[in-house]
């Protein structure tokens, strides 16, 4: 059941991917000036109440232009706006709450529909509170980083972190749009852009040791962001994930694989306390170091050759992103993190590992003393 269609595969068309999910098929639109044309945002809203969700540094860059389309294509419609702080560790149940009071300042009924317009952080919050209001009303994703584009955006999970642990706190709520407009990453920090590109470099760890081969031979054009690479990039992370999101909508089996690299990341993130904007890592990044720590824990299991990860290694170095856990993190600690980590079960810890490059495995009983050899190693 792999419901992708590419509308065009034209390099400077509209890319146009469909995916199936539990409250129906959704599209993702990728391609440049999309918030500015409008139709495709217009499409999936139902009601006349919509709140636009963003974070500051989003809202002065782009929320002026998505809030005059909309107020163009939908006329009738009651638009409100919620600017929070940016910054991981904005994503909070106080800010969630926030969204809440927002939608009910508005009066939204059931068919209203929430506009995350942003980064992660951004799509999970905005995303948890549709999932919540009224027992749950749309969502349309309007990622503006390259990491939300390929990963978050698409799937529908949803949640805000704890200061025990990330996504704790969460709901499974598929989006009924996906607008990625690849115009907006102009405008992306460099040290986003490559955080981001961790992600991509996943899809090919997990799935396709051809698209790590592709990712290799286009790392100057992925670093500089030349438009028709990038849209390239996006078009076939969400294809990936698109297609293990159909077969196993609320992560039971194959969507797992997703995870690789983020049992490690995620404790990183919770450890450093959310601090990515002061001086931590943040997300990509954690994931990058993650996505070395897994596959150096498959060596270490006999599982996957040691030359894969060493490839590994220097992809994410050619593409400047770090490889190492940060300092100052004891390996005890980080141990302790991942007991709490979502993708723990009742039998202890589960791991997304690899049998080499493009192999992704669900692997359980890892011996915690392997784990915390490879965290010394560090």
């Amino acid at each position: 059941m792999h419901a992708l269609a590419l509308a065009d595969d034209r390099p400077t068309a509209t890319r146009h991917l469909d995916v199936e999910s539990p409250r129906g098929t959704y599209p993702i639109r990728i391609g440049a000036g999309l918030i500015a044309d409008g139709d495709a945002l217009a499409a999936a809203l139902r009601g006349r109440h919509v709140l636009i969700v963003t974070d500051a540094n989003v809202a002065a860059l782009h929320l002026p232009v998505l809030d005059a389309t909309l107020r163009r294509c939908k006329p009738d419609a009651r638009i409100a706006t919620l600017v929070l702080p940016p910054g991981e560790e904005e994503k909070t149940l106080d800010h969630w709450r926030d969204a809440i009071d927002a939608l009910a300042d508005l009066g939204a009924t059931r068919d209203a529909t929430v506009v995350a317009l942003g980064g992660g952080v951004i799509g999970d919050l905005a995303g948890f509170a549709a999932a919540c209001w009224m027992r749950g009303v749309d969502v349309v994703q309007v990622p503006s980083t390259l990491l939300a584009m390929v990963d978050s955006s698409v799937g529908g999970k949803t949640a805000v972190d704890l200061p025990a642990g990330k996504n704790l706190v969460g709901a499974f709520h598929p989006p009924t749009a996906v607008i990625a407009d690849t115009s907006t990453l102009a405008t992306l920090p460099p040290r986003e852009l490559r955080a981001g590109l961790a992600e991509v470099v996943k899809y090919g760890a997990i799935f396709d040791a051809d698209f790590l081969d592709w990712i290799e031979s286009h790392v100057d054009a992925l670093l500089a962001g030349e438009p028709d690479v990038i849209a390239e990039a996006v078009e076939r992370s969400c294809r990936y994930k698109a297609d293990v999101v159909a077969r196993d909508p609320f992560e039971r089996g194959d969507r797992a694989l997703l995870n690789f690299g983020h049992t490690f990341g995620h404790a990183i993130e919770t450890e450093q306390g959310y601090t990515g904007a002061s001086g931590g890592l943040v997300h990509g990044e954690a994931v990058a170091v993650g996505m070395v720590l897994a596959a150096r824990l498959s060596t270490a299991l006999g599982r996957a050759p040691g030359a894969d990860a060493d490839r590994l290694e220097r992809l994410l170095t050619a593409l400047d992103l770090p490889i190492r856990i940060p300092a100052g993190l004891e390996p005890a600690a980080l141990l302790k993190r991942m007991r709490l980590d979502k993708k723990a079960d009742a039998a202890g810890l589960r791991f997304i590992l690899w049998d080499g490059a493009g192999q992704g495995r669900i692997v359980r009983d890892v011996p915690e003393s392997r784990v915390l050899e490879v965290l010394a190693a560090g």
